[in-house]
């Protein structure tokens, strides 16, 4: 199956032709959607000035959405990063440490995007906003209804995430010091507990990765 027809029909591609889910997380420096087709990430180059897309999914070599990406970043001149990140599990400490060191280190602006834009993509936005001064709510937003997030599902485990964060935020403690030495991710996944009809919702009618 050709990389096209395997984006469109398996990777449910069709799906992300009317629906960009695009957002600003700071302007001139980060923004988010959902996984770009090949034209969709040239006119955001163009328009936003884009120099880097960290792709959230991390490499799919059987995805066709992925290698299609992968090529129309190469032939824009922008740097490709892959940082795999969890949708409906506690998020993982050493992952989320270097996707921050990707924040530092790539040239800006920055696109992010998973496959829906909707949790793994809200994560990493609210991750930028928390290193950046933010606090543990204003992250949090990063997570809304209006990208498709259901928090009330297992991805609600990423909410639970930065709630986890905001005792340590009200002692004073950085988030990069709360997340290396205070973050307890097994903790995390035992205490959350998701409705089990918004889990069914996501996991097989949305059938988010």
């Amino acid at each position: 199956m050709s990389p096209w027809l395997n984006s469109l029909l398996v990777d449910h591609a069709l799906l992300r032709l009317p629906w960009r889910n695009w957002g600003v997380v700071e302007s001139g420096a980060l923004y988010r959607s959902n996984h770009p087709l090949p034209w969709q990430l040239e006119q955001a180059a163009r328009r936003h000035g884009l120099r880097s897309v960290i792709n959230l999914r991390g490499h799919r070599p059987d995805c066709g959405s992925d290698a299609l990406g992968r090529a129309a970043a190469a032939r824009l001149g922008l740097a490709h990063a892959d940082q795999p990140l969890e949708s409906r599990g506690a998020p993982h400490k050493d992952r989320l440490q270097r996707l921050i060191g990707l924040y530092r280190s790539l040239p800006r602006p920055i696109l992010i995007h998973c496959k829906s834009g909707a949790d793994r993509t809200g994560l990493a936005a609210g991750v930028w906003r928390l290193i950046h001064g933010g606090t543990a709510a204003e992250a949090a937003r990063e997570l809304s209804w209006k990208h498709g997030h259901v928090a009330a599902a297992r991805t609600g485990i990423l909410d639970a995430f930065f709630a986890a964060y905001a005792p340590a935020e009200a002692r004073g403690v950085p988030f990069e010091e709360w997340l290396a030495d205070e973050y307890d991710e097994a903790a995390l996944r035992a205490g959350f507990r998701p409705q089990p009809v918004a889990a069914w919702l996501t996991d097989h009618v949305l059938r988010r990765e």
